[in-house]
């Protein structure tokens, strides 16, 4: 009898189901009498972000009107929960980046782990750094491979608050300010 599991791992598992039913019960009977509170009429509070899970990265299509071209064009990021004056901030220069990170001849992968372990490291020391990805025009179908990855993975990495253009002077849209959490 090969396939068939032995009583007592049955009975294990019967009881794993039954506690964790008891306690979903015992939360909906704690939750029955709870109301939920009417919005705020002066309109202080906003909705809490909705929680989405990251999307698996997949590498850039090769047309030129593909699902990423929004994402490049893109200026700016602000993390949930941060305010949008952050971002307002980094694209007038405000802050002013403590370290800068040249991505150039990179391949998207060594990009994306240069990236993930300068931040890492550099996250405690600095609250705003220069990421300098390039703008793809030497890439082949001019397309900005490396700033599409880099942007993703910004997005995702849980130190970075906020993100945008860097000025002119400093690189414009081949380059990104990133602000980082204290």
């Amino acid at each position: 009898m090969k396939g068939r599991p032995k009583k007592s791992e049955r009975d294990d598992k019967r009881n794993e189901t039954s506690v964790a039913d008891a306690e979903v019960e015992h939360f909906a009977r704690a939750m029955a009498d709870v109301v939920r509170l009417a919005p705020d009429p002066r309109g202080r509070v906003r909705a809490a972000p909705q929680v989405t899970r990251p999307r698996a990265a997949t590498p850039p299509s090769l047309s030129s009107h593909g699902e990423h071209d929004h994402d490049v064009s893109e200026s700016g990021f602000v993390a949930p929960g941060v305010d949008r004056r952050e971002l307002r901030k980094l694209k007038r220069g405000q802050y002013a980046p403590g370290c800068r990170l040249d991505l150039h001849g990179q391949t998207a992968t060594e990009a994306v782990a240069s990236l993930k372990r300068f931040i890492d490291n550099g996250h405690h020391h600095y609250r705003c750094v220069c990421i300098v990805h390039g703008r793809g025009l030497h890439s082949k179908g001019s397309l900005s491979i490396l700033k599409t990855r880099v942007r993703e993975c910004l997005r995702q990495h849980r130190a970075v608050l906020a993100y945008a253009d860097a000025p002119r002077a400093d690189g414009g849209t081949g380059a990104v300010y990133v602000l980082l959490r204290k």
